[in-house]
């Protein structure tokens, strides 16, 4: 099988990212290996980002470490010598031999292996600004900046993504405005227009906008072309997230693909790449 990296489609290219560091279903989540196989592919790949308690972030999706982890109690309470000594679970809900990686940690394993020039290293920062401070904002910018050629920061609070993003001048940035007030917002009107709008007034300087794909089908199925306004604005948009690809997802797949969306995030790049192998 050919790796998951893109589907060409009548001239458009659409990247498959490894939604939090997997390949495939079965893959546990965030670990090492993973994330440097889809780098040194030239894949798209995504993880997530927590604050720790030595003002760092941790590469992990939930505030609480019982669920992803061996330890317990709150990310945000825990030193980074402790969740370094944490194993990750599978998805069965066992440990598994992988260790929780930090922000830096990840960054020194991808300047030691040079990613592909084509890869792309999401960092999905789940927090908002007011949990910034500033010695999390420069170790931010510490550990980023010598592979932030390979980077683009993303979140639903797109101060906190400025504040971040200044930390390191060749870091990019992304939006998704699929969280809070603009949510609930579109959800109360239906009105997409201006839900798209207020989304690239927020974002200016973002390069991808992150949308729900289901929220893209919706604008669709209303006569709503979502794509077209974030292309006019000379962005790139991804939509998240194909959780398994089936009978059920390949006909929402197509139409995303007809829409002409630049990324589409997967559980399963390798199963999205042979159902739509050319």
């Amino acid at each position: 099988m050919s790796d998951p990296l893109f589907i060409e489609r009548n001239g458009h290219r659409t990247w498959i990212k490894w939604h939090r560091g997997r390949r495939k279903p079965t893959d546990p989540v965030f670990t090492g290996s993973r994330i440097l196989e889809a780098m040194r592919l030239g894949a798209s790949v995504e993880v997530d980002l927590v604050i720790h308690a030595d003002h760092g972030c941790a590469i992990l999706h939930n505030f609480a470490l019982d669920a992803e982890t061996t330890g317990t109690g709150l990310v945000r309470e825990t030193p980074a010598p402790v969740l370094r000594e944490l194993n990750l679970r599978g998805n069965d809900g066992q440990p598994i031999a992988d260790k929780v990686m930090l922000l830096e940690d990840l960054c020194a394993l991808l300047s030691k292996e040079k990613p592909h020039p084509d890869a792309l290293l999401q960092l999905d920062f789940k927090e908002g600004h007011a949990a910034l401070t500033p010695s999390i904002v420069a170790n931010f910018g510490a550990s980023v900046a010598p592979v932030a050629d390979y980077l683009i920061l993303s979140g639903g609070d797109f101060d906190a993504i400025g504040m971040l993003t200044n930390s390191a001048p060749k870091l990019r940035s992304g939006y998704d405005p699929c969280y809070g007030e603009s949510l609930a917002k579109l959800q109360a009107t239906g009105d997409y227009q201006t839900f798209i709008s207020e989304a690239l007034a927020t974002a200016p300087n973002a390069e991808m906008i992150y949308l729900a794909y289901d929220i893209v089908l919706a604008a669709d199925k209303s006569g709503f072309d979502i794509v077209a306004p974030i292309h006019a604005a000379g962005k790139r948009i991804d939509a998240w997230t194909i959780r398994q690809v089936d009978s059920s997802t390949i006909p929402l797949i197509e139409r995303l693909l007809a829409l002409k969306v630049d990324q589409i995030t997967t559980d399963d790049p390798e199963g999205l790449a042979a159902a739509f192998a050319s």
